[in-house]
């Protein structure tokens, strides 16, 4: 759980610049944000920035979300993904 935990205060440390609120994981609305955002962060181009990132990152990146994607299926098997799975 401890790397949906870091997605999740990365998430509301970037929204909190704009003054957004925060993220809880203990609210069923915002469970499926997350799984929104770690969707948007799955697709090919977000996932390499464009081609950027060498492979080893883009991979790194990949297990990491899936990891987060795992996570908060085992917490919430509600929640809908369109690019993990």
């Amino acid at each position: 759980m401890k790397e949906l935990k870091a997605f999740v205060d990365q998430e509301n440390r970037f929204a909190a610049i704009f003054g957004a609120q925060p993220l809880d994981l203990t609210k069923a609305v915002d469970r499926q944000k997350i799984a929104d955002k770690i969707d948007s962060q799955l697709s090919p181009e977000n996932l390499s920035c464009d081609g950027e990132l060498p492979r080893s990152q883009v991979n790194a990146r990949y297990r990491n979300l899936t990891r987060c994607a795992e996570q908060l299926l085992k917490l919430d098997p509600a929640v809908k993904f369109y690019e993990f799975n």
